[in-house]
């Protein structure tokens, strides 16, 4: 072989052959098919990523059913608590409560412990609609609005954390029209 930039790779080539020539008589000894070991793995590599696709469809299905009995958890614990004060509140302050939701610590399960504010919309109770009805809106761009005299929210918050029990946690009160 002449000297030259060429030799060292001639050299890696023709070792490469050599040791494949010395180890066909290993591979015909244990007649191992490449095509057979092949068609293995890959059937072992789709049965793992079948798995993995069911077993990311099971928590996703698993992540939806937890988040709906949340929502029917907390809904449930809503009409509760709005029955307990309803008639409390028609007598003494003349409202009704409209919607009641919940504000829970980030990051946290949602639970009593966790509970951060109560937020109620109330409604004065002879303006509540049912749905369906759909009332006569006038407009008169000339006449000011009159300022409606509202119960006193502080008065409605003590009572309703008196009823409801609660120790740490805001009631937040917003007012509703109709």
């Amino acid at each position: 072989m002449p000297n030259s930039s060429m030799k060292k790779y001639i050299k890696v080539v023709v070792g490469l052959i050599l040791i494949l020539i010395f180890l066909q008589p290993l591979f015909h000894l244990f007649q191992m098919d490449i095509d057979t070991m092949m068609a293995n793995a890959l059937n072992g590599l789709e049965t793992d990523v079948t798995e993995e696709n069911m077993k990311n469809s099971i928590d996703l299905k698993k992540n939806e059913i937890q988040a709906s009995q949340h929502a029917y958890i907390l809904e449930e614990m809503a009409v509760q608590m709005k029955n307990e004060v309803e008639e409390g509140l028609e007598k003494e302050y003349g409202v009704v409560i409209a919607d009641i939701a919940f504000q829970f610590v980030e990051g946290k399960e949602m639970s009593f412990e966790s509970l951060q504010a109560v937020n109620v919309t109330l409604v004065e109770k002879g303006l509540q609609t049912t749905e369906g009805e759909v009332e006569q809106v006038v407009i008169d761009v000339d006449d000011q609005p009159a300022e409606e005299e509202l119960p006193d929210t502080g008065e409605i918050s003590n009572f309703l954390f008196e009823q409801w029990e609660l120790e740490k946690q805001t009631i937040n009160i917003d007012w509703r029209e109709g």
